[in-house]
């Protein structure tokens, strides 16, 4: 089966939403496929969470020796066949006169936030962005769900979002919506585009990016409409399985 694995095409998928539901655990059934679809193409992880998260979601410390790429904080950590090949510091990239100004202006915008509930860690640090949660990332599973609808009704994110280009419109910050309850923020060009770089380096002909997040403002938006990839849109982890048989395994059902 080796010899007939095509290495000049990878399928490149995000993670939340797209092979797993919002920050639960992979299923045996998507992972069993996956590996399936690997004896076939190359296969790939993007992700903005950092490392820790996504190997929580799926299924274990090992994920960046499942697969052939992983590239977590969208490449700012970046993987290759379980070896570490870059990683980048958005502290040391921006300077801490920036981060503290970021800072205070979001969690001063969150504390006028009323929500159906609030918790802790307001503002995360990862290797690559800052990640803003209005809500706080210790919310359970339920209030998370809660968030996500009220925030579905009042754009809370989307205003926040706006509040944060007025007042920042020269800082070289993009702003957007990730997963369900929470905004990235990064250096323009640390979308998830920046792990594309470390593809092309490996003559790769084909990407397929497979994404949930990919109209304008949605944090798999840049990549999915980059030339260098051709862009799948799925509504859930069964959405991208039927997508990828109907690709790869010419099965409808």
């Amino acid at each position: 089966m080796a010899s007939q694995r095509d290495t000049s095409t990878l399928c490149l998928f995000d993670v939340d939403g797209t092979l797993t539901a919002p920050r639960q655990m992979i299923d045996a059934t998507t992972e069993d496929f996956l590996m399936k679809l690997k004896e076939r193409v190359l296969v790939g992880l993007v992700g903005g969470s950092d490392l820790v998260k996504i190997a929580e979601q799926m299924g274990g410390d090992d994920v960046h020796t499942k697969y052939d790429y992983v590239f977590a904080e969208n490449g700012l950590m970046a993987f290759k066949e379980g070896n570490l090949i870059a990683k980048q510091n958005i502290q040391k990239f921006i300077g801490d006169d920036t981060l503290q100004k970021l800072i205070n202006f979001a969690l001063g915008h969150m504390s006028k936030l009323v929500l159906p509930c609030k918790r802790g860690t307001f503002v995360e640090f990862r290797n690559g962005m800052i990640n803003l949660c209005p809500v706080g990332r210790s919310c359970s599973q339920e209030e998370r769900m809660q968030f996500a609808e009220y925030d579905k009704e009042h754009h809370t994110r989307e205003k926040f979002v706006e509040a944060l280009r007025k007042e920042f419109p020269d800082a070289g910050l993009e702003f957007a919506i990730g997963g369900q309850i929470s905004i990235d923020v990064y250096p323009k060009g640390w979308d998830k585009r920046f792990c594309l770089q470390f593809i092309e380096k490996d003559n790769i002909q084909t990407v397929h990016f497979f994404g949930d997040k990919t109209s304008e403002g949605g944090n798999d938006h840049e990549i999915y409409k980059d030339s260098r990839t051709i862009g799948h849109t799925v509504s859930s982890p069964q959405d991208t399985l039927q997508q990828l048989k109907n690709m790869f395994f010419n099965a409808k059902q």
